[in-house]
């Protein structure tokens, strides 16, 4: 039991753990980014469509289709990041509401485009991409020790991506020039203006990198939860990754534990209802799991959160 709880909920964690730190990218700059969410879901529209597509040419069994499917989706969430982009730092809009625009349109557009694709290129009436479930291995040796083992056991390609993406971005975060300049627009965009660093170049970059990570999140889930793309499964999952990495005070380990707590909170949920031999249609409260969660953190630890200090703020160089 204990081992399917973790399995299953690192499954969960992780993309939106590697989404979360795209938000902490663009955050960190002073963009704020709600828009996670439709990131997300333009980027797997994306990935699902070139899988797809190279699925007939390369047939099931191909792993081609699976690994060209997350470059594409990089590639058009960081496209489709430019629309917040354009909004938040040539228009200077307000970054909330820029986010909730963001969503809508992608929510709208993946949909329209889904449907249209499938009835004009595959000659069917479908608003999905059916895709399937990601192949999964475990390591020899580690994966048979008891509790330990099953971070280990059934693991999805993914996953392994995800960390090694991880440990590049926090490393970039937090030793190298561009990460201290990016925090620095954060925190006091005026003063980084007047050392040389160019802010809106910053932001802009920080927003792109956002897209290209909540994308890798969207094929995650593509791949594994649902083994399918439509506009309607990644609802809720951006705005949780956001909850997990205020809750991690914009710090990326902190982050990476809060999404562990929603990640093991949700199987957790699934777990019990198997124990307690509960019908499958209670399986969808166990999806609102994370988000109780998530409230009762919210009364705990809100007081205590550290945003950078310029976040939301509209840059202006003439008011320096």
């Amino acid at each position: 039991m204990i081992d399917n709880i973790i399995i299953d909920g690192l499954a969960f964690a992780l993309p939106m753990f590697i989404m979360a730190i795209g938000g902490i990218f663009s955050e960190k700059s002073g963009i704020t980014n709600l828009a996670l969410e439709g990131l997300q879901g333009v980027g797997a529209f994306f990935g699902a469509f070139t899988a797809v597509l190279l699925m007939q040419q390369f047939g099931g069994s191909s792993q081609v289709p699976y690994y060209a499917s997350f470059f594409a989706a990089i590639l058009g969430g960081m496209l489709f990041s430019l629309v917040h982009v354009l909004l938040c730092i040539k228009f200077k809009a307000n970054q909330v509401i820029s986010g909730v625009v963001v969503n809508i349109l992608a929510t709208a557009l993946t949909s329209f485009l889904t449907k249209r694709i499938n009835e004009s290129i595959f000659g069917k009436a479908s608003n999905k991409f059916v895709l399937g479930t990601s192949a999964r291995f475990s390591v020899p040796g580690i994966s048979r020790i008891p509790v330990i083992g099953a971070f280990f056991r059934n693991v999805y390609p993914f996953e392994v991506i995800i960390i090694i993406i991880a440990v590049i971005m926090w490393y970039i975060m937090y030793k190298t020039p561009f990460g201290m300049h990016l925090r620095a627009c954060g925190d006091n965009p005026h003063a980084a203006d007047a050392a040389g660093i160019d802010v809106n170049r910053i932001r802009l970059l920080s927003v792109i990198i956002s897209g290209g990570l909540s994308a890798i999140a969207g094929m995650s889930y593509a791949y594994s939860i649902t083994a399918n793309f439509s506009p309607d499964i990644y609802l809720g999952l951006g705005y949780l990754s956001i909850a997990a990495l205020i809750f991690g005070n914009w710090s990326i380990l902190p982050t990476l534990e809060a999404c562990l707590i929603f990640g093991f909170a949700r199987s957790g949920g699934q777990v019990l209802i198997q124990q307690l031999g509960m019908p499958s249609t209670f399986n969808d409260l166990v999806r609102i799991i994370p988000y109780i969660v998530t409230l009762i953190l919210l009364v705990f630890f809100s007081k205590h959160n550290n945003s950078p200090r310029a976040l939301g703020e509209i840059y202006d160089k003439g008011k320096r």
